[in-house]
């Protein structure tokens, strides 16, 4: 069977070119197909990749070495019943088309189209205002630091910055900058002392936030974790869940990244429910799957729950991201005790009424 539509937007702008189509299904995508330059979308159903993910073949593909294999003829009504379409490009929001009546028994099914629209910002939450407040020289030396940054000079770019808070004390974009750097040259008490600065000149520039949230997850300290992430999934909150929002526009980070931290904190803290919640969130903005890990946390959060069906697709999606994890032969174990507890487990499914 193929599903077959449009993305429009409201205001009728047109779209980013890795506009994608998700197949969501009790709140993880099953699959997911780019759409052509004009919005319209074909997504096949009943050929899966060995994962729970599906691409299709005539789009840029997400992953690499990924074999496709035919599981089913046909699809159970079922399998459609807690599923949906919605579309994902940067900067839009996706109203979702459900599937719970579509005929599985159709070769093709027009959806209709799948409206997005642009997501509103708040104003200053992004980027730092106090660039704005700094005197001329002051930017000019922040600037001068970036492009020596971006050469590699960190020395010189080192320079740079700290001239530039000598100029203008409150420069909470120069301090943030002033971190990476310390970070790059492995002076982590100073890097913290340096994002913890920013943080207190400006409470809604973001990036010294996930910074400290990144330094206190490679140590274990999930209560700090919890805090610095936690204040940015408040400003999430605020802006009506749409995190794009606010933290696309930082430069090297992933709108993901954030309810990562907070999920593997949460589970770290055994707080199960909490955990589980943030790495959905996760899981559904890491379009491009920048943490492999997420899927293994996940895959132990649904096996704690007992859903090892979707615990083993979870598993197998960790092994395909990272085929040649430390951990990879434990992983294989567990998902080899997950697959037979899975057959040995009776379903409560009642039957869905055609």
């Amino acid at each position: 069977m193929f599903l077959r539509g449009r993305i429009a937007t409201n205001d009728g702008t047109s779209l980013p070119n890795d506009t994608m189509v998700e197949r969501v299904c009790n709140n993880s995508v099953r699959q997911q197909v780019y759409a052509t330059a004009s919005g319209t979308f074909t997504m096949q159903m009943g050929s899966r990749f060995d994962s729970f993910l599906d691409a299709s073949a005539s789009s840029p593909p997400l992953r690499e070495s990924v074999t496709r294999k035919n599981l089913t003829e046909g699809i159970p009504r079922r399998d459609l019943a807690n599923c949906e379409l919605r579309a994902s490009a940067a900067g839009f929001r996706s109203k979702s088309i459900s599937l719970v009546d579509l005929t599985p028994t159709a070769g093709s099914i027009d959806v209709g189209a799948i409206v997005v629209q642009r997501a509103s910002k708040i104003k200053s939450m992004t980027l730092s205002a106090t660039p704005y407040k700094a005197p001329p020289n002051a930017r000019k030396a922040y600037e001068k630091g970036l492009e020596a940054e971006r050469n590699g000079k960190l020395a010189e770019a080192h320079k740079y910055f700290q001239q530039a808070l000598d100029i203008y004390p409150k420069y909470a974009s120069a301090w943030f900058q002033l971190g990476v750097l310390f970070e790059k040259e492995n002076q982590p008490v100073s890097a913290r002392a340096a994002y913890t600065e920013a943080t207190t000149i400006d409470a809604k520039f973001l990036p010294p936030y996930l910074s400290l949230a990144a330094m206190a997850y490679n140590a274990g300290s999930w209560t700090e974790v919890l805090q610095f992430t936690g204040h940015i999934i408040d400003l999430d909150l605020l802006n009506h869940g749409s995190v794009s929002g606010y933290i696309l526009d930082l430069d090297e980070s992933n709108p993901a990244e954030a309810y990562f931290y907070n999920a593997v904190a949460n589970y770290m803290l055994n707080k199960v429910e909490e955990a589980e919640k943030s790495a959905l969130k996760a899981e559904q903005l890491d379009l491009r799957t920048h943490f492999p890990q997420l899927h293994l946390l996940l895959g132990e959060i649904l096996a704690r729950k007992g859903n090892y069906a979707v615990a083993i697709s979870e598993l197998k999606a960790y092994l395909e991201l990272a085929p040649h994890a430390k951990n990879g032969d434990q992983v294989r174990e567990e998902l080899a005790k997950f697959e037979k507890l899975n057959h040995a487990t009776p379903t409560t499914e009642k039957p869905v009424q055609n």
